[in-house]
């Protein structure tokens, strides 16, 4: 693979729990041990879990912060403006009580109070967000990933800044978030790709159904992986032909797999004949994307 080919596939789904990891994980190895230069990004920043299939050294740690207003309540007038101002209902107030709270976990940072306070009665402070750690896992790939700190309200801030970490280095995989909500919408926004795994479920194809318009309103090339194939129904192949979009590949329903994969252990690694499945789907991207760039 050459330099000219780097580019950024996201593994999504609608829902949690049909295999985007177990996707992203062996794909990320199979790369691995072709020699290509890969990057895994785990912006599941809520709940990252990417590592727990890898050992690598920690290079780096980057803490994310956003700022927060501190409202000096000896020269506020408390006339409301902003509460007024604020989108996201952050700023508690009962004027007449002169009562006024900043709710940090609903802030988002933007400033919008400090721009309408007429009587310098707002500053501002760090709060910490989450954090983005780096690890090396051998000489040509690493892991990044995203974790929030427990209790904040958003991770998107610190999803951008784990994909912002990565650059523009060999070809890079974000494992996504799970739904169709603002941090899918974060990590999509930045692929090249998205491959979207499904299973084949009434829940699977409802899900399925979710992600796919969404990325048709974002305009983003896309195909789909039915994981467990075998059990369900056949709903999901039929409305994958009757949309015409691709299916990248099938994983069958198999209680081996199952087993490796609870086990904490790479599925990729051990069944090697998934690498030749998942370096195929690997050929059918950068066609696409090769073509899409014609």
């Amino acid at each position: 693979m050459t330099k000219r080919n780097t580019i950024r596939i996201a593994v999504a789904s609608g829902k949690g729990g049909t295999g985007k990891t177990l996707i992203s994980t062996s794909l990320f190895y199979t790369l691995q041990n072709n020699n290509q230069e890969v990057t895994l990004i785990d912006c599941d920043a809520e709940e990252p879990n990417d590592m727990l299939y890898f050992s690598g050294i920690h290079q780096k740690c980057t803490v994310v912060s956003q700022l927060v207003p501190v409202i000096n309540e000896a020269k506020c007038t408390y006339c409301g403006k902003c509460h007024d101002y604020c989108s996201y209902k952050a700023i508690f107030i009962l004027p007449q009580s002169k009562i006024i709270k900043v709710m940090d976990d609903l802030c988002h940072g933007c400033g919008a109070c400090t721009v309408a306070c007429k009587f310098d009665a707002i500053t501002e402070k760090s709060v910490s967000l989450g954090e983005v750690n780096s690890y090396s896992i051998s000489s040509n790939s690493k892991i990044i990933e995203a974790r929030t700190r427990i209790g904040v309200y958003s991770p998107v801030p610190i999803i951008k800044s784990a994909i912002s970490e990565a650059k523009n280095q060999g070809l890079i995989i974000m494992d996504s978030p799970p739904g169709t909500s603002c941090p899918f919408i974060q990590t999509v926004a930045q692929a090249s790709y998205v491959i979207l795994v499904t299973e084949p479920t009434p829940f699977g194809l409802s899900d399925l159904k979710q992600s796919v318009e969404t990325l048709k309103t974002m305009q983003k090339p896309y195909g789909v992986i039915v994981n467990r194939a075998g059990m369900g129904n056949n709903e999901v192949y039929k409305y994958l032909e009757k949309e015409g979009i691709t299916l990248l590949m099938e994983i069958p329903f198999d209680r081996e797999i199952a087993s490796i994969y609870s086990k904490g252990l790479i599925v990729a690694k051990q069944k090697p004949e998934l690498q030749l499945e998942l370096l195929n789907v690997l050929n059918i991207i950068l066609a696409q994307h090769g073509n899409s760039n014609n």
